[in-house]
């Protein structure tokens, strides 16, 4: 596991477009169909990684709290499933219904998605506002494996309050910091 930051895509930037297939539903889903009224967030996770592993539980209350209000969340996995087949799209689904994941679990197959978000570890958030800007990117809270800091999502929150509320996000943004993602070779 390498600790590896965020590449914190420009603020102001637009979601890049994709259409992947959910390994839950089986469908292909597409960015335009899964944006919420408010905000969405896309976040790049992965079953193995510690960091991930570390956060959900924080993160699965995060999307319990803001769904309701608007926030459309999409989950992306792009990892090399060759050399880390613990995050094959069979492990992913099994993982989201364990979980009860209540949005849809991307897989990036070909990592072009991951490539076009400067995706760089998992965990790794984006929120893009209403109109699809990027409005925050960066770590969801200060827990991290081996460290007691509270898994309270307290960074995404403020930046999805901020949205919600009219006002500006802050730009004081902490990168994420997680395993790298597993590029193919």
């Amino acid at each position: 596991m390498a600790r590896t930051p965020s590449n914190m895509l420009p603020l102001g930037t637009n979601a890049p477009e994709f259409t992947l297939p959910d390994t839950i539903s089986g469908e292909n889903m597409a960015l335009m169909d899964l944006r919420g009224d408010q905000a969405t967030v896309v976040m790049f996770i992965c079953n193995h990684c510690p960091y991930v592993i570390r956060v959900m539980d924080g993160l699965l209350d995060v999307v319990s709290d803001y769904q309701k209000k608007g926030v459309s969340f999409v989950a992306i996995s792009a990892n090399d499933v060759e050399n880390y087949p613990d995050d094959s799209p069979e492990l992913m689904k099994k993982l989201a219904e364990e979980r009860g994941f209540s949005f849809p679990y991307l897989y990036d197959e070909s990592q072009e998605v991951a490539k076009a978000y400067d995706a760089a570890c998992t965990p790794d958030f984006y929120v893009f506002d209403s109109t699809l800007k990027c409005a925050y990117r960066g770590q969801m809270d200060d827990a991290r494996p081996h460290n007691e800091e509270p898994n309270d999502g307290k960074d995404l929150r403020a930046a999805l309050d901020a949205l919600l509320n009219g006002q500006t996000v802050s730009t004081d943004q902490k990168p994420s910091l997680g395993c790298n993602i597993k590029w193919k070779q």
